[in-house]
């Protein structure tokens, strides 16, 4: 089992990236948004939690900001229904922090508002995972100081600027700067349109 990677990275895309150890051996790993938002450039030196999950046709590595975050993904893989793959996007679409505050306070409206996600899923969320965050602290928590991501339309702009070159940092303040001034109803690809506006500016 892999349970750290640290490395170069050398290249990244929607929602994976590729990091190069010491070694020479380089490693795919599938990642969520609070990993994208806060990556270096290409050539920069990443550090992750890392969960192998190994499948008849795969093995799979996914990469966590924190050990909490990687632990709560964990978590809603032991959830019903949920899969790896549904695991990631409900820790892209919202931030571990509003994650683990919805479940706990069985906020059904928040958690279907992820894709895949109806109203079935999410009370079964809330009543198998309510119990098993409490603890001390917020599992999966954006570090301090650090504004919540888009989410939603928003974080698909975020990868979609990412995937084109654009830093994470400078992609989600550019989304941020456009969502401010989105019409209602904007379409998703009109707001990366405007984010790519706010970039160059």
């Amino acid at each position: 089992m892999i349970a750290r990677l640290q490395g170069t990275l050398v290249a990244s895309a929607l929602d994976r990236i590729e990091v190069m150890t010491a070694g020479g051996l380089a490693y795919e790993v599938l990642v969520p948004l609070s990993v994208l938002e806060t990556l270096p450039r290409v050539g920069g030196e990443v550090a992750l939690h890392t969960a192998m999950v190994v499948r008849e046709d795969a093995w799979l590595l996914y990469g966590f900001a924190s050990a909490e975050e990687r632990r709560l993904f964990q978590r809603l893989m032991g959830t019903t229904g949920v899969g790896p793959a549904l695991a990631m996007n409900l820790l892209s679409t919202l931030t571990g922090e509003r994650l683990v505050r919805a479940v706990r306070d069985g906020d059904l409206a928040t958690l279907t508002q992820v894709p895949r996600v109806g109203k079935k899923l999410a009370e079964r969320l809330v009543l198998e995972l309510r119990d098993k965050l409490d603890g001390t602290g917020v599992e999966g928590a954006a570090p301090a100081g650090k504004a919540p991501a888009p989410s939603g339309p928003g974080a698909d702009a975020v990868r979609a600027l990412v995937a084109l070159g654009y830093a994470p940092v400078d992609a989600e303040k550019a989304v941020k700067v456009a969502l401010e001034d989105a019409p209602k109803g904007d379409s998703t690809a009109d707001l990366i349109r405007r984010s790519l506006a706010a970039v160059k500016k």
